[in-house]
């Protein structure tokens, strides 16, 4: 058995994603377990180098956790031979002249999302990474949760049977930071920094509905600011621009129609900060980020419209949980395992930059239907 070393440059891994998710809870991680297994026996081993614009925040984040190397300057970074891959979790507005540069020097790319702001850019690199010939990807982090995984179970068992709707209840109530501080950033209420979360979670929501349910075809959205000022990181008040809620509605590849909230003034009375119910003529299904609860056709009770007697059925007792048949990892570290392989053997992997334009291509259409009050089709990308 052999080691094979894959140098990482990753960038933004100071902010919230980027820290908990890709750096410690997936590259750290597999570092710690000594890399990763590939076809031949031989194992992957992972030499990350972090690079952020403040030094001295990159320094102590290195220190914490015995991270070898560290930088402040990107550019050096990515003239390094050694280093084969860039990663970024930056900020959206940066992100495609970031990747850009990295496909010029040479570099395999990988990156959350959005790719872009803008269609056209996003669709570019897209063209421009198919180009290189490197190996590209976006995060695609929702189709790794266990919950999602036993939908797709569900789904290509056939529990299904054909499948009718989809309904998607997303977010929280996220504090506006005068009397409680916030847990998203000021910049997420900002349009000039790339805030706004039809930007930020359509994205998700097309590669979900595209890999689980069907192709989105046509797309009916509504935005709205619900909370029109908040206080920033220093307690400053500054005007939120840009949409903190979405009401949206999808027609998918045959027939199935999706309806999916997403919301930051929001107040969880659900299983989880997100649920997907699935409907379809033999049974249902109802998932979160972990569990999944199932209802087939003949165990789906009978209730009757009685609007002068209290409800005498409990509903969720009607469900029965679907098991966890195999152990669940954190999902953004199953991605990277399977990008570094795609990376090292050349193993299957369906998400490059093409899946990041289809989700700019939906934010912008969500944008565009809200602003004009009207249904959109999705056209077909060509890259």
């Amino acid at each position: 058995m052999a080691e094979r070393r894959l140098g990482l440059i990753m960038h933004g891994v100071t902010g919230r994603m980027g820290y908990n998710q890709h750096l410690v809870r997936s590259i750290l991680a597999i570092r710690d377990q000594g890399g990763i297994a590939l076809a031949n026996g031989d194992r992957l081993v992972v030499d990350p180098i972090i690079v952020g614009r403040d030094a001295d925040k990159i320094e102590r984040l290195a220190k914490k956790y015995d991270i070898k190397r560290w930088s402040a300057d990107l550019d050096k970074a990515l003239a390094d031979p050694d280093d084969e891959v860039f990663f970024d979790a930056g900020t959206t507005l940066m992100r495609a002249g970031l990747l850009e540069k990295a496909l010029a020097a040479g570099k395999h790319v990988y990156c959350e999302k959005p790719t872009s702001d803008n269609l056209e850019v996003a669709v570019d690199l897209a063209r421009k990474a198919r180009a290189s010939g490197l190996k590209h990807g976006v995060v695609q982090d929702k189709l790794f949760l266990p919950g999602l995984l036993k939908l797709k179970m569900l789904r290509d068992s056939g529990f299904f049977g054909k499948i009718l709707s989809v309904r998607g209840e997303f977010g929280y109530w996220v504090f506006e930071g005068d009397w409680q501080p916030a847990q998203r950033p000021s910049w997420n209420y900002r349009k000039a920094d790339g805030g706004g979360i039809i930007l930020d979670m359509l994205c998700h929501w097309r590669y979900v509905m595209d890999n689980l349910f069907g192709e989105v075809k046509a797309v009916s959205c509504l935005g709205a600011t619900h909370i029109p000022e908040r206080v920033d990181e220093k307690g400053n008040r500054f005007k939120a621009d840009t949409d903190d809620a979405a009401y949206a509605t999808f027609e998918l590849e045959g027939g199935v129609i999706a309806q999916i909230n997403s919301s930051w003034v929001t107040r969880v009375h659900r299983d989880d900060l997100v649920t997907f119910q699935v409907d379809g003529t033999e049974g249902s299904a109802v998932a979160g980020l972990h569990g999944c609860w199932t209802q087939h056709r003949v165990n789906t009770p009978k209730p009757v419209w009685n609007p002068d007697q209290k409800q005498t059925m409990n509903f969720f007792d009607d469900w029965t949980e679907v098991p966890d048949n195999w152990p669940a990892q954190n999902g953004f570290k199953a991605q990277w395992e399977m990008f570094l392989k795609h990376i090292a053997e050349d193993a299957p992997w369906p998400y490059g930059l093409e899946a990041g334009a289809k989700g700019v291509q939906l934010a912008e259409l969500g944008l565009k239907s809200w602003a004009e009050r009207r249904w959109l089709d999705v056209p077909k990308l060509e890259f």
